[in-house]
């Protein structure tokens, strides 16, 4: 944890592996409008650019993102979306509802198979950004924002700074370091009606400014990240267990499994290995497959909008 700009700076060498150890440990969310929030335009063909820059964390908090699951799909009740109680480790009614119709069936294009697939959760991240060149938006470039991305981009920083060993040529890099980071260029396409961000890379390490005051000013300009992780962000489980019901139609008086809303009884769940040991049965237990172009999802904001019109 960075007590002051002059531990940030002297420890960053250590700060590489700690925030590796991190980024390991993390393989979306729903907000407000935050003015804070930055995001690419678009034309109208979909295709987008943009130059920003990942920073550290800020004074007081260890990590400089936080991952968020989330979930937003439609049934006969309305539309459901909400934070995933799964983000700060507990049992949420729609992650648990997903492994009962999952492993009801081996069959994978089973209805019941689609439907935790629709009603999967969606994985974001959340970090402090500084806008380097915003074409779209001139007026935003040099100003610090926080910037929601998903897995796509999240498994870039992480190959930056875990290599793939066969690239004798690449060292490992922290991409959130002020100095010895890079700027990242944000190149959006429109495939198959969703955003992908393959095309985007990083540029060669520089700092983000060659006068460390200027660094400091643009470091204590973050925001803080934990609030998104504070309790207050999620709702209980029975007010989303009464929502689920709510949107899927299901009668609470009809016959349950564990609680959960289901028209008719399907098999117990396994159970799961002692802690520490992960299970095949528990990995897809814990997040069905899905195609991968459904992993980067801005899509909750649009259903967002949906249910704001």
């Amino acid at each position: 944890m960075a007590k002051s700009f002059a531990d940030l700076k002297k420890q960053r060498a250590d700060h590489l592996k700690a925030l590796t150890s991190k980024l390991n440990d993390a393989t979306g969310a729903t907000f407000t409008e935050d003015e804070r929030f930055w995001q690419p335009a678009v034309d109208k063909e979909g295709n987008g650019y943009a130059i920003i820059r990942f920073l550290p964390e800020i004074e007081g908090e260890d990590v400089p993102f936080v991952r968020i699951f989330s979930h937003g799909f439609q049934g006969p009740g309305g539309w459901y979306i909400e934070n995933c109680l799964t983000t700060i480790g507990k049992e949420d009614p729609v992650a648990e509802y997903n492994n009962v119709l999952w492993n009801s069936t081996t069959d994978d294009k089973s209805p019941a198979r689609k439907q935790a697939r629709d009603q999967k959760r969606k994985l974001n991240f959340i970090s402090n950004i500084q806008v380097i060149e915003d074409p779209a938006h001139p007026e935003n470039n040099g100003k610090v924002f926080l910037y929601k991305y998903g897995k796509k981009i999240f498994d870039k920083i992480k190959e930056k700074m875990e290599p793939p060993e066969a690239f004798a040529d690449e060292t490992p890099m922290n991409p959130f370091d002020l100095w010895e980071g890079a700027n990242f260029k944000l190149k959006i396409r429109k495939v198959e009606g969703y955003r992908n961000y393959d095309r985007s890379e990083f540029d060669k390490a520089s700092p983000v400014s060659d006068n460390d005051k200027e660094i400091e000013k643009i470091w204590k300009q973050g925001y803080p990240l934990a609030a998104f992780l504070a309790a207050d962000q999620f709702k209980p489980y029975p007010e989303l267990l009464a929502k689920l019901n709510k949107v899927l139609g299901i009668d609470t008086q009809a016959k349950t499994n564990k609680g959960l809303p289901v028209d008719e009884p399907l098999p117990e769940r396994p159970a799961r290995a002692p802690k520490g040991r992960a299970t095949a049965a528990d990995e897809v237990e814990a997040d069905p497959e899905v195609p991968d172009s459904l992993e980067d999802t801005e899509g909750l904001d649009f259903f967002k909008k949906l249910v704001e019109e």
